[in-house]
């Protein structure tokens, strides 16, 4: 049964960012080099046979799994959860279910998911309501910016020596040009020097600023936290 998920938020992840797929995306290309015509089919049958086979988290497993704890704070009247995690996968239905077999063992709340068969993701976020997309492909995050169809996050590889928080928070940063605010004062800075830039700051400063393309997500964030009471 479908459920409103206004006031819900909807994360989008590659299945490369929730779990480690270097070894199978590295034998894809493998099969494409040697063979193309038969790489697809190469490629179904790997996967099928180690379907079963366990996957290393991914740079965005710990974030995801951090966002769905927070659907305990969920109010026992609601229907919808805070937070809801779809994973978008260029995999077909039956490559897909390494990932889908990895989900349910991790004890993943995840409970929708697409698989385009080769397909970009892009064209699904809308209907999935999706609010971020989460990638490790530059080219997959500049499809979604282009499409302005949400908010989109490339992750990295944390660096080694980063500070450890606890596992129960969830930190999420916001630039202000161009993220939670419109381009035109990076524009102004561009193209016209530091010194026009603090010159136009100044002119303006009690004029709101226009929203940017992560304003819609920082609101999200902050209706669905609301709720949550914080214990010291």
């Amino acid at each position: 049964m479908a459920y409103d998920l206004t006031n819900t938020l909807v994360i989008g992840i590659s299945s490369t960012a929730l779990f480690n797929m270097q070894e199978s995306d590295n034998l894809f290309k493998e099969f494409c080099s040697s063979n193309p015509e038969k790489a697809i089919e190469q490629y179904r049958d790997y996967m099928l046979l180690h379907e079963n086979d366990e996957l290393l988290p991914g740079t965005g497993f710990p974030l995801v799994e951090a966002l769905l704890g927070l659907n305990k704070y969920k109010k026992e009247a609601d229907k919808s959860p805070l937070v809801e995690v779809v994973v978008m996968s260029r995999n077909s239905p039956d490559t897909g279910l390494m990932i889908l077999n990895n989900i349910r063992k991790k004890g993943v709340d995840i409970t929708r998911s697409v698989f385009t068969g080769g397909e970009t993701v892009v064209d699904y976020l809308e209907a999935f309501n999706v609010d971020l997309f989460l990638t490790t492909s530059i080219d997959d995050a500049q499809r979604v910016i282009d499409s302005n169809a949400c908010a989109v996050a490339i992750l990295k590889e944390p660096p080694k020596e980063s500070i450890k928080y606890p596992q129960d928070q969830v930190r999420i940063a916001f630039d202000g040009d161009a993220v939670l605010f419109d381009e035109s004062s990076e524009i102004v800075y561009k193209t016209k020097g530091i010194n026009s830039f603090h010159a136009q700051e100044n002119a303006k400063q009690n004029e709101p600023l226009a929203e940017g393309p992560y304003a819609m997500l920082l609101k999200k964030n902050s209706e669905i936290t609301r709720p949550i009471t914080c214990k010291s």
